[in-house]
């Protein structure tokens, strides 16, 4: 049974909500430029990072509310998309209370092993930031009934986040499929 996530899924603690989107399918409705060719894509999401709030040094909104994380504090659901290194679009969605500023990094799935592929082959770019994740956006994520034990779910330090400092580097906020 294939369910769609909305608010409810996402308006939850972000270490639960990143464990618990393992498994889960990351859904991108495709066209081309013509416009007359359509399609779907469906990842399986096998790696996440939470980013917790603003105490959290790793996240971008440790910082304060700026103009690049406003959107962090929009309602759980919203899709987060930023540019990094002046090549790469970075898919995060906002987990918990609003006016609470936190998110998960979507970093990989079956067919794609990295953030910045992951968005370039999906055609994900900052035309998604702030919006909502549903079908109408033409990118949404679901459950399609497959449960992953905890024991398939391996926890590590996130990735290229050295400037936190040495508490915040070293938290195993990263969920992966074994």
């Amino acid at each position: 049974m294939t369910k769609t996530l909305g608010k409810e899924f996402f308006n939850r603690k972000t270490l639960l909500v990143a464990r618990d989107l393992i498994g889960k399918y990351l859904i991108r409705r495709l066209c081309s430029t013509s416009r007359r060719h359509y399609g779907v894509a469906r990842e399986k999401i096998i790696e996440v990072e939470a980013y917790v709030g603003p105490h959290d040094l790793a996240c971008h909104s440790s910082k304060g509310k700026t103009r690049r994380t406003e959107v962090m504090f929009c309602e759980a659901g919203t899709l987060y998309v930023y540019f990094v290194y002046g090549m790469y679009w970075m898919l995060n969605v906002v987990t918990e209370e609003k006016n609470y500023p936190a998110a998960i990094l979507i970093r990989g799935t079956e067919h794609f092993r990295r953030p910045g592929v992951l968005t370039r082959e999906l055609k994900i770019t900052g035309a998604l930031n702030g919006r909502a994740a549903r079908k109408r956006t033409g990118l949404w994520f679901e459950d399609r009934g497959e449960k992953i034990p905890q024991s398939k779910i391996k926890r590590t330090p996130r990735i290229g986040i050295s400037y936190a400092g040495p508490i915040w580097s070293k938290k195993k906020y990263r969920f992966t499929l074994k």
